[in-house]
């Protein structure tokens, strides 16, 4: 994955942009807050809001747009005009982001066995009420050895499909 120009990234939920602000805080990503589309983590999921908000600032580099997403079907196309200044990259947290509060907790295995979501199966079985609460998720992963051991543990029980990018292609 070549990351070209700004780079605007996009993040579902609150857990998701909780989980890439601990990592920009702590310098573990293949980019820096100075290469992000105005300075931050964007929460915008319209790609017609998107462009409306962003791309018609005239930019003069092209632009790299990361989704931070756990749906593989939900669609972002843009206008032609911007097809050959703008680069979509999906960086999927299938099923649910919440599968690095489970990796970190070393329970892949009895997660896989009860059938539930990941987000009821951390509420139900590891009594983790909030989630996907960002400040939940920022005070979890506040040491970040253990966000990017979670990171790196779930890219390697996880079956991505060729081609699909995680979280760990966007860790340096």
């Amino acid at each position: 994955m070549t990351l070209r120009g700004y780079i605007a990234c996009i993040c579902e939920g609150n857990a998701e942009h909780a989980i890439m602000d601990i990592l920009l805080k702590n310098d573990r990503l293949k980019f820096t807050k100075e290469n992000l589309l105005d300075g931050k983590i964007i929460r915008c999921r319209d790609a017609r809001t998107f462009e409306q908000r962003y791309l018609r600032k005239g930019f003069s580099d092209t632009i790299t747009v990361l989704r931070i997403l756990d749906s593989r079907r939900e669609n972002f196309k843009l206008s032609k005009g911007y097809a050959d200044k703008v680069e979509v990259i999906n960086i999927i947290t299938a099923p649910e982001i919440e599968m690095l509060i489970i990796c970190n907790e070393h329970r892949y295995n009895d997660f896989k066995k009860s059938g539930k979501k990941p987000s009821e199966y951390c509420k139900a079985d590891l009594k983790h009420k909030n989630v996907k609460s960002y400040e939940y998720v920022k005070k979890y992963f506040a040491d970040i050895d253990k966000l990017t051991d979670a990171i790196f543990e779930y890219r390697r029980v996880s079956n991505l499909p060729k081609g699909e990018y995680s979280l760990n292609d966007l860790l340096k």
